[in-house]
């Protein structure tokens, strides 16, 4: 890549903020929040309408401003179209709005598409999140590919613990373009907690379990399965399930059929106050998604993670939370453990946090502060092998 450009006295950086999905929103808003609220940053923030339905009905309450917003989604597209339209949308806008810096977060197919964008432009890249790995290249499908290959693009890889810079080391990225800053999901979990806007989904008394499904390597089968693993253990009748739907044909496909069932409640998905407040006020947690893995440890709930490989290692290394896999009789065993054993209940609610102290936010805009007044040029990343990484928990972690 080409040098970063030079700046005019006391003109603001031009941050192109691309997002399409609900976690990208959710962990971009505190750099979208605090880039505005000063003088030294403009932030251009695009969404790509990756998760349309659910995107647009938060990005007002987590106080973001939109400047563009594509619309790229079609009906069970397929990815390889999907990523050719986000592409040439995103390379389109860059080339109208000329931003001085593009920001991707995490691992989605916009996050692939606006690195790539921006590589096509000679604008600098800096990745939010950077460094998570499994090892398998195919699961999580397609994240595993696109994180390694947003790696090859990024200048600046904002890495959320030790763990994750490691990786980055071993993958040949130079040190001085690789800093571990915690999560912006825990800026911004404390941040939405403060403001005391949600309502809860539980309405009873009983042990109440937060259960989120989306995953494409689940869809399917496995999907179907892990819907009868929750009806036999909403047949305890100790528990009040509630599964917020997203807004994918197959994973509807899969979990409808739960409809009516005693102590389980499908609801639409929730805003993201009210799923903080739905994430405060319940008791175990059931999901595969990457980020309630980080969120679920800020609250003291543990996470039983339903799937078979996990790019956060450090939660379950932790104590917090535990990969079982996909088997019907995993989960509902090792769900029934947790509410029947106090003691190992009380060890995973208080093994702590390895993912951040809600300063990563700060840690970020500084870094770039400093890098742009300095004027660093963005240097190549050297195409070298990445041999296995093993290490220990992150610099935030408690065990």
């Amino acid at each position: 890549m080409s040098a970063m450009p030079s700046f005019p006295s006391g003109a603001p950086v031009r941050a192109m903020l691309v997002l399409g999905t609900r976690p990208e929103a959710i962990k971009l808003a505190p750099l979208a929040r605090a880039l505005a609220g000063g003088t030294e940053f403009e932030p251009v923030v695009v969404t790509t309408g990756q998760h349309r339905e659910m995107l647009h009905q938060m990005l007002g309450l987590l106080g973001v401003d939109v400047r563009h917003a594509l619309d790229v989604m079609r009906n069970r597209q397929q990815l390889s179209d999907l990523t050719s339209r986000l592409v040439e949308g995103l390379g389109q806008l860059l080339r109208r709005e000329r931003p001085d810096l593009v920001v991707v977060q995490g691992d989605t197919t916009t996050a692939l598409a606006g690195a790539l964008a921006a590589f096509y432009e000679h604008i600098p890249v800096a990745h939010v999140e950077a460094g998570l790995r499994t090892g398998v290249l195919d699961n999580p499908f397609p994240e595993e590919l696109n994180r390694c290959l947003i790696g090859r693009i990024a200048r600046w890889h904002f890495a959320p613990t030790e763990r994750a810079a490691r990786h980055l080391r071993a993958e040949g990225i130079p040190e001085g373009q690789i800093f571990t800053t915690g999560n912006t999901v825990i800026d911004n979990l404390h941040w939405a907690l403060a403001e005391g806007l949600g309502t809860c989904a539980f309405r009873t008394a009983r042990r109440r379990v937060l259960v989120t499904l989306h995953r494409r390597e689940n869809q399917g089968a496995r999907m179907h399965a892990m819907g009868r693993a929750l009806s036999r253990l909403a047949e305890r009748g100790d528990v009040e399930i509630v599964i917020p739907l997203h807004k994918s044909p197959a994973v509807r496909e899969a979990l409808l059929p739960l409809t009516g069932r005693a102590g389980i409640t499908l609801v639409e998905p929730l805003d993201y106050p009210d799923f903080t407040a739905t994430l405060a006020g319940c008791d175990l947690v059931l999901t595969d998604s990457g980020g309630i893995q980080e969120e679920a440890p800020s609250l003291g709930k543990p996470a039983l993670v339903l799937r078979t490989t996990t790019e956060r290692p450090e939660a379950v290394e932790a104590g917090a939370a535990r990969l079982i896999g996909t088997d019907p009789e995993a989960i509902v065993g090792a769900a029934a453990a947790l509410l029947d054993d106090p003691g190992a209940y009380r060890r995973m609610a208080t093994a702590g946090n390895p993912y951040g102290d809600g300063g990563a936010t700060a840690r970020i805009v500084t870094q770039l502060s400093e890098d742009f007044a300095a004027e660093v040029p963005s240097a190549p990343v050297p195409l070298l092998p990445a041999p296995p990484v093993v290490g220990g928990p992150g610099p935030y972690s408690t065990a």
